[in-house]
């Protein structure tokens, strides 16, 4: 029996209170030691006992992970694999735009948030974001998982912003529409967006792709996405489903349209300093668990996008957006096509030539865009997310 199936047979209730007092990894690691299946009272005992061995002896490091407004819950939603650490979440500590910050002034050691949102104060991770350079989840998958990430991404990254990239969930963005969108048809082609005012995160190079698009972009914190959709102040939001699904804002978001045009990563960092004043043995060891961390993220979401999200055609009962009348508007690849021609370097190089040089210089003269657009290409277009070969992206 899987610890899905043991974790099963109690209610999520009664798993977030047993990880209240215990803390997640130590209730899953617990979960995992029966051999079949288990009770809450068995399961709270365990998890104490294992709370205790874990935490028996002092550490030798202390580290704090600041997790935007993650918490155990919402992760259930968007499987971004922060639960596999242990974390300060809700905003407590710090948001989407101000984590990254944080992590790099050394108040958190670990950080999670999207990298759109992180690019303000880590302008590199605009390096992911060019307009339709990953076809799809497969493609963010493998390259997350590639040796190339490390010359294109990560080194430079750790280089310039003092961070090292663990891993990250993986989701392309859209346009959520509010209800005004309500009682409109279906989207079914980028031209019916043509003129709508959409919130756009920190990212620089979303923003080229939506001016190219004529969807108007207006930065609009994340926290305040939900107010601006509800009031009707913005017409929609670039961001994804699952985030749409977890941030509680369903009830008011009519049409999840999959426009599909750039990342929507949620990336666990850690400050480089404190990495690198880890023992070896304590590095690999993270690695390791970032490794696994994203083999889990890997499985898990593609798992919740359908079965709790509910990104699907037909949606499945009982789903967030089934419940709350969330229609998925999936454009046809002749669309997404259509889309590519309107803002992608690839037919638009002149709308990118001044990030993309500034990119390029940032990672020691590679060209970042076709580089990038070409490893992903090394799998086939149809390529399931959940079956991309996951590979330890630092060992080559």
């Amino acid at each position: 029996m899987s610890v899905s199936d043991k974790l099963n047979s109690i209610s999520r209730r009664d798993l977030f209170k047993v990880a209240g007092q215990y803390g997640m990894s130590s209730t899953l690691l617990a979960a995992g030691s029966f051999g079949g299946a288990m009770s809450l009272a068995n399961l709270a005992t365990a998890a104490e006992s294992t709370y205790e061995k874990r935490f028996a002896k002092e550490a030798k490091h202390s580290l704090k992970f600041g997790a935007a407004g993650f918490n155990a819950r919402n992760l259930l939603i968007e499987r971004a694999g922060a639960l596999v650490f242990e974390f300060i979440g809700d905003n407590q500590i710090c948001g989407q735009t101000s984590c990254v910050e944080k992590a790099q002034q050394g108040i958190v050691d670990i950080y999670a948030a999207s990298t759109q949102n992180s690019a303000g104060g880590a302008p590199y991770l605009n390096v992911l974001d060019y307009a339709y350079m990953f076809r799809n989840r497969a493609d963010q998958y493998h390259f997350l998982y590639s040796p190339a990430s490390a010359a294109l991404l990560r080194e430079p990254y750790e280089k310039r912003h003092g961070l090292k990239l663990l891993f990250s969930h993986a989701e392309l963005r859209g346009i959520q529409l509010g209800l005004s969108w309500e009682d409109k048809p279906t989207v079914t082609s980028v031209e019916q967006l043509a003129g709508t005012k959409n919130r756009v995160t920190g990212t620089q190079l979303g923003r080229i792709a939506m001016k190219a698009m004529n969807l108007n972009p207006v930065p609009v914190a994340w926290e305040e996405t939900l107010d601006g959709l509800k009031q009707g102040l913005i017409d929609g939001a670039e961001t994804w489903a699952s985030a749409v699904a977890y941030a509680n804002m369903a009830p008011v978001v009519s049409q999840s349209v999959y426009l599909n045009f750039f990342c929507g990563t949620e990336a666990t960092s850690m400050n480089a300093s404190v990495f690198d004043g880890l023992s070896g043995d304590l590095q690999d060891a993270v690695m390791e668990s970032s490794y696994l961390a994203q083999v889990h993220v890997q499985a898990a979401n593609e798992a919740s996008l359908v079965k709790t999200v509910g990104e699907s055609d037909p949606q499945l009962p009982g789903t967030i957006f089934a419940q709350n009348n969330v229609r998925n508007a999936f454009l046809s690849d002749a669309e997404i096509k259509k889309a590519e021609e309107m803002c992608s370097p690839e037919y638009q190089p002149q709308l990118w030539e001044d990030w993309r040089e500034r990119l390029n210089g940032w990672s020691g003269g590679r060209d970042t865009y076709q580089e990038i657009y070409d490893e992903v290409r090394t799998i086939p277009g149809d390529t399931l997310p959940e079956n991309v070969e996951p590979r330890r992206w630092w060992k080559g």
